[in-house]
């Protein structure tokens, strides 16, 4: 039998550890309105503003029905709106509000801070590899959850 890999456990457990410290993070910094989940979104409108709500779902890999009670918390704390596409009514269209332009900027130090602890005692080529090896963790379980729809 050979070594039992735990690669899937340390993983839940990174993610469970990092939210913890980056919420009290965001906490350092005044952010109490918001927490790591819907920074996420955030996250993919400050990339792009302007967002349909299908594309927001596919960027953020979150499932409509909880994608949707986020952002219904985001539009009433002023950080989004939500408008019919001009070229499709049926389309539903996320932007930013300049009140959010604001946030970002507080939200990035806490992030820059984040990344500094994830990455702490990591040599720049060590960096890349556990970039690398992530991304490739992450396209097997896409490629495996998009066969099992």
């Amino acid at each position: 039998m050979g070594k039992l890999r735990e690669g899937g456990i340390l993983i839940a457990k990174i993610h469970q550890v990092s939210g913890r410290v980056f919420t009290r993070k965001l906490k350092e910094h005044g952010i109490t309105e918001i927490n790591p989940a819907q920074g996420r979104i955030l996250f993919v409108l400050w990339k792009n503003d302007d967002v349909p709500i299908r594309i927001l779902a596919e960027r953020t890999m979150l499932e409509k029905s909880t994608l949707t009670s986020m952002l219904d918390r985001l539009e009433e704390s002023g950080h989004i709106t939500r408008a019919p596409s001009r070229d499709d009514r049926r389309e539903i269209i996320i932007s930013r509000t300049d009140k959010d332009r604001a946030f970002q900027q507080l939200y990035d130090k806490a992030s820059a801070e984040m990344t500094e602890i994830f990455y702490l005692g990591l040599s720049e080529k060590e960096r890349n590899e556990i970039d690398r090896y992530l991304e490739k963790l992450l396209a097997n379980l896409t490629a495996t959850e998009s066969t099992m729809k």
